[in-house]
């Protein structure tokens, strides 16, 4: 990993990698209408929330809250804001894949805005995610509730946008197999996970924990991916992203926090392959015609296919078609149409023989497509 002053980046051919596993030092506007077009899978922001403080808060033993006073967290009006939110957020549609997604985290103070300018362009927005945190902060003034949650929006491209990455049946695995929900809950970072410097305070403010990354990460990517964070703050993306096997890209101005996340990044190890494959479903698998089976010798004309409990039965045409006594046509269709039946998965119901058993054909369709992935890499 490196750190790339932006003046290097801009001298770069627009189509290099070099920006691949780097922080970029410079503003994050200009920064990103210096990396290439159509070149990032997925963004995750975590933007200014303009927190609009009103002075020093503290609790009630009159200690003062570390709260967020930094000058990037500042502006004029929400005029500005949102002009800073539109140039940003139109940067990263230009670098984004046009089957790219983007994640945006925010509070109630600018989530809103963010998502109305989000709309605005054109992006599609997919999801809003719900941050319940188990250990938030109290409301030491009591005159409301005490916020307990953040918001991430989830968008694609735009309405039409397809490819995108979900990786549902992961999710799904990993939550007990019920569909996960859009409300998550994850403590707040703390612990030896929160970055502190010499002095004992925190070395970035809105730190942001890792297993909300991982889970942001997990679902909609790839090992391989490239993941840009425009605001990379202690780098929290980056670290899980190498973690996880996804190339990443952060963009920062301040040096403290790309010294804080220099350290953290070069001290994580990338898993191995095995504890990085994705759970997929069949709709993720490349799609195989029946006819692949007979050019690839599995199968061969004049084959018969029963049914598991061999009531029916059919033979194979040299066209990839079955056809017995009454029926003829696709191995779904005939399928269907010996049971009485509208719609069939000829792939489980037709069985062929071996050894004098009975096995369904999906099991060759699973030969062809290991073939393929060896074929690929």
């Amino acid at each position: 990993m490196s750190v790339l002053p932006l003046a290097d980046l801009k001298r770069a051919p627009a189509h290099a990698s070099t920006f691949l596993n780097t922080i970029i030092k410079g503003d994050c506007v200009a920064a990103l209408e210096a990396l290439p077009e159509n070149s990032v899978d997925v963004i995750f922001a975590d933007p200014p929330y303009n927190l609009q403080l009103g002075g020093d808060l503290h609790r009630p033993d009159h200690s003062k809250v570390d709260a967020v006073d930094n000058e990037w967290d500042q502006f004029d009006s929400f005029q500005a804001y949102d002009a800073f939110t539109r140039a940003w957020l139109l940067a990263c549609r230009r670098v984004l894949k046009p089957s790219g997604t983007i994640w945006v985290i925010g509070s109630y103070h600018n989530i809103f805005r963010v998502g109305a300018v989000l709309q605005d362009l054109k992006f599609w927005i997919l999801n809003d995610i719900v941050w319940r945190k188990t250990n938030p902060m109290p409301n030491f003034r009591g005159r409301r509730f005490q916020n307990a949650h953040e918001t991430m929006i989830w968008a694609s491209q735009d309405q039409k946008a397809k490819g995108y990455t979900f990786n549902y049946e992961a999710m799904k695995a990993a939550n007990d197999d019920v569909q996960m929900r859009s409300d998550w809950l994850f403590p707040i970072c703390n612990g030896g996970e929160r970055l502190k410097g010499e002095d004992g305070k925190k070395a970035h403010p809105t730190q942001k924990p890792e297993a909300l990354l991982a889970r942001v990460l997990m679902s909609s990517s790839k090992p391989g991916d490239v993941v840009l964070d425009p605001f990379f703050g202690s780098g929290t993306t980056g670290a899980v992203a190498k973690r996880l096997g996804r190339d990443f890209v952060g963009i920062e101005r301040e040096q403290s926090y790309i010294d804080a996340a220099t350290n953290r990044i070069a001290d994580i190890k990338t898993l191995g392959k095995t504890e990085l494959t994705v759970l997929t479903g069949k709709k993720a698998e490349p799609r195989v015609a029946f006819n692949v089976l007979l050019d690839s010798g599995l199968l061969a004309p004049g084959t018969k296919l029963h049914s598991a409990k061999r009531r029916h039965s059919a033979v194979v045409r040299a066209d990839g078609t079955l056809a017995n006594d009454d029926h003829s046509g696709s191995i779904h269709r005939v399928g269907a149409l010996v049971q009485g039946l509208d719609a069939c998965n000829g792939w489980t119901f037709w069985h062929f023989e071996r050894d004098g058993a009975l096995q369904p054909i999906d099991e060759l369709r699973k030969v062809v497509r290991q073939e393929m992935a060896r074929a690929g890499g």
